[in-house]
């Protein structure tokens, strides 16, 4: 990737913030604890990688937690933001 690819890929800190708090308010339902909690029992808390298995296994499954972390990092931004 270069540079200006990931220039291009940069939102203004106003849209950031305004989607951390989205994702926020998604998750702070009843329903959404439930949802993140079921994706991140089926991602983050299991292995990446077993022996025997293909090495891109665990490359796919680092890009599924890495959805969860991003999630929950957009969550506790948007909490220490909104005070």
């Amino acid at each position: 990737m270069s540079w200006q690819q990931l220039s291009e890929n940069v939102i203004p800190l106003e849209q950031a913030e305004e989607l951390d708090r989205t994702f926020a308010k998604c998750f702070s339902t009843k329903a959404g604890r439930t949802v993140l909690e079921h994706l991140r029992k089926i991602t983050i808390e299991q292995p990446t990688w077993s022996p025997g298995e293909d090495p891109s296994h665990g490359y796919a499954r680092e890009g599924q937690n890495s959805i969860i972390r991003d999630i929950e990092r957009r969550i506790i931004r948007a909490r220490n933001t909104d005070g």
